[in-house]
């Protein structure tokens, strides 16, 4: 089994940003690069203050904050994120973008680079053909945020071999995660079962049901859901939501994965969730207040 010291990270964009803080405070050393020099060191920047914040509450060490951080090399370039034990892309969820990601990376991997993709819903089958080595590529879904969730969902292609997926099981659980196997189908387990669940949410506004405060106190305290579906829709980020229901819906041509269209509507629009500032509820002011 191929024994894993360093990580790659590409994309610092929230997922990359909480890939490399689990990561570096399990003890790994990592590279994280983005195509936006500016945007590898505002991650450093978050991942610091979330540290100080953990420290702050007794979660992490307070002396552990500055190794920590001191194993993250933010800007890195291709070369030297290529030729770590362990590569793991967190780009946009955009099949186009990742495939064009691992292109640019192929010829920079060292022999022994385990490939993983941090995709929420796309085929790692298809995204391991375009590289040199499929069968040490795998799917390694983090949850968001990644710091706090303790899932790792993990995702064999059809080339995936033996050694890479024992490699991959061991790298989560050394962070502390859980693991669940999925089978490399649209959306795996998690997003299969939670977009649509969002989606169907979206469409109950739209049709009129009940309103954007209706809807998320009936699923919160009628369901025991800690958050309601359309608060959690805007903490994912509706653009994402948007991206896995098209791959459902695409993959799987069953009409009960239509993307709601006043979902398209918001992202459309730039209505994006918590991180633009507005999503189905406005966050700008001191309380979120509903859009609809």
């Amino acid at each position: 089994m191929s024994e894993i010291k360093t990580v790659g990270v590409v994309g610092a964009g929230q997922m990359g940003t909480g890939i490399s803080h689990v990561c570096a405070l399990a003890g790994y050393d990592v590279r994280l690069h983005d195509l936006d020099a500016a945007r590898s060191q505002t991650a450093l920047e978050l991942v610091h203050a979330k540290l100080d914040r953990q420290a702050a509450k007794g979660a992490v060490d307070p002396g552990a904050v500055a190794s920590t951080l001191s194993r993250i090399q933010s800007n890195a370039t291709l070369e030297e994120v290529g030729a770590v034990d362990l590569l793991i892309e967190a780009t946009t969820e955009n099949e186009e973008v990742k495939k064009a990601a691992f292109r640019s990376l192929t010829p920079h991997l060292a022999p022994q680079t385990i490939l993983a993709s941090n995709t929420s819903s796309i085929s790692i089958t298809r995204l391991a053909s375009v590289t040199d080595r499929p069968e040490r590529f795998i799917g390694l879904h983090f949850m968001y945020p990644a710091p706090l969730m303790k899932l790792v969902e993990i995702i064999r292609g059809i080339a995936t071999d033996a050694p890479t997926y024992e490699a991959a099981v061991a790298f989560a659980r050394s962070l502390g995660k859980t693991t669940a196997n999925a089978e490399d189908f649209p959306a795996f387990i998690v997003n299969r079962v939670l977009a649509p669940m969002i989606n169907e949410a979206v469409y109950t506004l739209y049709e009129g049901v009940g309103t954007v405060d209706a809807i998320d106190t009936a699923m919160r305290l009628g369901a025991n859901h800690p958050m309601g579906p359309l608060e959690l829709g805007d903490f994912i980020g509706l653009d994402t939501v948007l991206a896995i229901m098209n791959v459902l819906y695409d993959g799987l041509a069953d009409s009960k994965y239509r993307p709601c269209p006043l979902l398209v509507k918001y992202v459309e629009a730039g209505w994006l969730g918590k991180k633009t500032g507005r999503g189905f509820y406005d966050y700008r002011g001191e309380t979120p207040v509903p859009t609809r």
